[in-house]
């Protein structure tokens, strides 16, 4: 596979395999949480990809913060399966330190976008 020119898309793809391998033991009566976090992860990508493939700054501005809400939703989600025992401590922060590592060059992609958008007059 070919390695992405952004690495937060190659950090969700990660994410994305690593949250498909866990699933698959995923409680049956916990369907709707389980369908929340595929979607999620999902989402994240596919706005991963629609920011970086934008030329216009507030577009990418605005896909960027969509992007920061679904890393928290998804953090949620996660906290919801630790606190239903269905994830251990171990996965939980698994899981937890990949979403950090997003949300941190989510955080970096933000502020070289609002110092591109800023430059402009």
């Amino acid at each position: 596979m070919i390695a992405e020119k952004l690495k937060i898309i190659d950090l969700v793809k990660e994410l994305i395999k690593s949250i498909d391998k866990y699933l698959i033991n995923f409680p049956n009566k916990e369907r709707e949480l389980k369908s929340k976090i595929v979607s999620s992860d999902y989402e994240l990508l596919l706005i991963s990809y629609e920011a970086n493939s934008t030329l216009n700054n507030k577009k990418k501005l605005d896909f960027q913060e969509k992007g920061v809400a679904l890393i928290k939703f998804l953090d949620f989600l996660f906290n919801v399966c630790y606190e239903k025992q269905i994830i251990n401590s171990k996965r939980y922060f698994k899981f937890g330190e990949s979403l950090d590592g997003i949300l941190k060059y989510y955080s970096g992609w933000i502020n070289a976008t609002k110092k591109e958008l800023g430059n402009k007059p």
